[in-house]
């Protein structure tokens, strides 16, 4: 044979042997390594029910469940089997078109191949649950999967409690060593989020033998291979529900926060948002109708200010910054400055009083007590110049120290998603501002002093600060979850930092007791003496914040009882005024329920008018009201088509005669109860109603 036929030869020969070892790879590879045919072939063979655990619950601090497990159905799909199905028919059960199907079969694959099952339609209502669960044979590939979904039977506390939602692609990315699977629901914001390790639980599989027309016939291997779903477990919360609901209640119609802690424990008793939501809205088939409308709300209902919510301090910074020069030995409580209506110290900056009488800050009760602006930015101006530390940056450095030590300008780490750190300005900025370290002194940031300029705090950073204050110098970090049932060490181990004693500084007893008298004076003689909680005596402080973009915002914080404090609180009212009209009020009536357990008949009614009194800047009222009257005028042009539908049936001509006369005018003041409108998402519905009805 010659040389080139053995050369030729050996090509053929290696050829035939390269295919041969890939042909051989390939097998080896589907048969050994590759899940893929195997899940098929066992998907064709095995149904695998997938057992979705109950979450666990949330309880107040009386044991009273928050939110409950109700049963709900979803109808899932495996679009590998979904061959032969009357597609026109679950269309026609669904109220969907070919093409939304189509389009819903196509993601399912997308999201999960084409062997595993997807949801299809999520979190059935009980009556289309009935009408597919009848006709369920018509329809191979698909099933209905029962699941737990949650209701709220106090309708309160949407923004704490957070709410759940299925599992997308990102989530899965970001999660993909926990378990989840397309289908799965999980925690998406609040304590939902933070604490769904502990609330999820663990699913259960059961697995059916099929036979080759897919059709079920029992238990696969008797259930040997089946697991067993676990429930979550329960969190037990500091919260009380009826004071929750109180501040739900007073804060109605108004834009703000309230805050209150149990300084002793550091557990949250009530957090306030409002405008608030009533959590069922975002549960079952009711969430995905209404998300995009609260989204776009420009009041912002699924906004947590408490957490988030930027405020200056305005005043009731002002026992802090007592504490402070005290502590430094920059003045005595008998210290007193002799104010005739103002601070005048500063060339080209006067800060304004609104007291004027002599001797009213004669001394620091008395300056508390009438909230003397004059007082404060001198003690301010003390710290920010104190010649131990040489110059005012240093000395700014160790008053900004002093201000993070106390919880400001940084976060607390309380147990939700996204707090915020407010502002406690740092040199850099005001160096940058200014132009330079040396063209800005106490002068130029005297509002600092008066809790102004550019400082911001939190409505839970005022609460925690009283906390402070009311503890002579320690604090627990502001949390919901006090214990988890059956805690595990890896539970044990998430709360310990919420069971830690914090200290502060070293400031003396006799420092906190010269701030403590006086805010019990703002109380009885001062600028809240008209907030009297029945059987105790406690201490605040008022505040008003200025607001560049409207009427000021009105802040109030306390702690109560004065000997032994229960509760520390923080309000704000956005464009709510002075401190004590609109934020005062609501704190009293939020310690007197706590405190005592009851309203007294008298504060009962005046819980109703403050919760009648609107304070929405007019901008956010004139979007509900085109949101309002675009409903109406929906509403109204749907019952005309209805009735132009129902003549025509009857075989009676339509004219636009007849339109006009049978259809319903927007703004007639008749209308309203025959319009069967959808439940507002905010507490202030009947506001809006009449507002887009005409009504006064």
């Amino acid at each position: 044979m010659s040389v080139f036929n053995q050369s030729r030869g050996r090509i053929i020969q290696i050829i035939f042997s390269a295919v041969f070892l890939i042909i051989t790879f390939q097998l080896i590879n589907l048969q050994v390594f590759s899940s893929k045919y195997k899940l098929a072939a066992e998907n064709n063979a095995i149904f695998r029910k997938i057992v979705y655990p109950d979450r666990g619950i949330i309880f107040d601090r009386k044991k009273r469940a928050l939110l409950e497990n109700v049963i709900s159905y979803d109808l899932v799909v495996t679009p590998s089997e979904t061959k032969g199905n009357d597609t026109a028919a679950i269309c026609e059960l669904l109220g969907i078109d070919t093409a939304e199907y189509k389009k819903r079969i196509k993601d399912a694959i997308f999201k999960n191949t084409r062997v595993k099952p997807s949801i299809f339609e999520p979190l059935l209502g009980p009556e289309l649950y009935a009408k597919l669960n009848e006709n369920m044979y018509k329809f191979p590939g698909f099933v209905l999967s029962e699941r737990s979904v949650r209701t709220y039977p106090f309708n309160t506390a949407g923004q704490l409690l957070g709410y759940i939602a299925e599992v997308d692609t990102a989530y899965l990315r970001k999660y993909k060593n926990d378990g989840y699977e397309m289908g799965d629901y999980a925690g998406m914001n609040g304590l939902e989020k933070t604490y769904e390790k502990v609330l999820m639980g663990q699913r259960g599989i059961k697995r059916f033998i099929r036979d080759n027309k897919s059709r079920i016939q029992g238990p696969y291997e008797n259930g040997l291979f089946d697991t067993v779903a676990i429930a979550g477990k329960n969190l037990y919360t500091s919260i009380d529900v009826e004071v929750q609901q109180l501040a739900e209640k007073l804060l109605q119609n108004k834009i703000g926060s309230a805050v209150a802690i149990n300084p002793r424990t550091g557990g949250i008793i009530a957090m306030v948002s409002s405008p608030s939501y009533n959590p069922n809205v975002l549960t079952g088939n009711q969430r995905r109708k209404n998300w995009g409308r609260m989204v776009l709300d420009t009041a912002k209902p699924m906004y947590n200010r408490a957490i988030k919510g930027q405020y200056p301090p305005g005043s009731t910074f002002k026992p802090l910054g007592a504490l402070v020069a005290l502590d430094e030995g920059l003045i005595t409580p008998s210290y007193g400055v002799a104010c005739y209506g103002g601070y005048g110290g500063c060339n080209g900056v006067y800060v304004r009083c609104e007291h004027k009488n002599p001797g009213h800050a004669a001394n620091l009760r008395l300056a508390l007590a009438n909230s003397c602006n004059s007082y404060f930015s001198d003690v301010f101006r003390k710290a920010i110049d104190n010649k131990k530390y040489g110059n005012t940056i240093d000395g700014y450095l160790k008053w900004k120290e002093y201000m993070n030590a106390f919880g400001l300008g940084r976060t607390l780490e309380v147990d939700l998603p996204s707090e915020d750190k407010a502002n406690i300005p740092d040199t850099s900025k005001y160096n940058k501002f200014f132009g330079g370290a040396r063209r800005w002194n106490s002068c130029s940031v005297l509002t600092l002093g008066i809790g102004q300029d550019k400082m911001t705090a939190t409505p839970i950073q005022m609460a925690n600060l009283m906390c402070i204050i009311a503890n002579k110098g320690f604090y627990y970090v502001p949390h919901f979850v006090d214990s988890i049932e059956n805690e595990t060490e890896a539970d044990t181990a998430m709360l310990g930092k919420y069971r830690r004693q914090h200290i502060v500084t070293h400031i003396s007893d006799s420092s906190y007791k010269a701030v403590h008298d006086g805010m019990n004076d703002v109380t009885l003689y001062g600028t809240a003496a008209a907030i009297k909680i029945p059987g105790h005596q406690y201490c605040a402080k008022t505040g008003t914040a200025q607001n560049p973009h409207g009427k000021n915002h009105s802040l109030f914080v306390a702690f109560a009882p004065k000997n032994n404090p229960r509760i520390a609180i923080a309000v704000v009212v956005e464009n709510g005024g002075y401190g004590s009209v609109a934020a005062a009020p609501i704190a009293g009536f939020m310690m007197e329920k706590y405190l005592n357990d009851t309203i007294s008949t008298a504060g009962l009614a005046e819980v109703e008018r403050v919760s009648k009194v609107n304070l929405i800047p007019a901008a956010i009222k004139q979007w509900y009201f085109k949101k309002d009257s675009a409903r109406l005028a929906k509403i109204a042009l749907e019952e005309a088509a209805a009735k132009a539908e129902v003549a025509e049936e009857n075989n009676k001509p339509i004219t636009e005669a007849t339109l006009e006369n049978n259809s319903t005018p927007i703004g007639d003041k008749n209308t309203e109860p025959k319009l069967k409108a959808k439940p507002s998402l905010l507490l202030n519905d009947d506001k809006k109603k009449k507002r887009a009805s005409g009504k006064p």
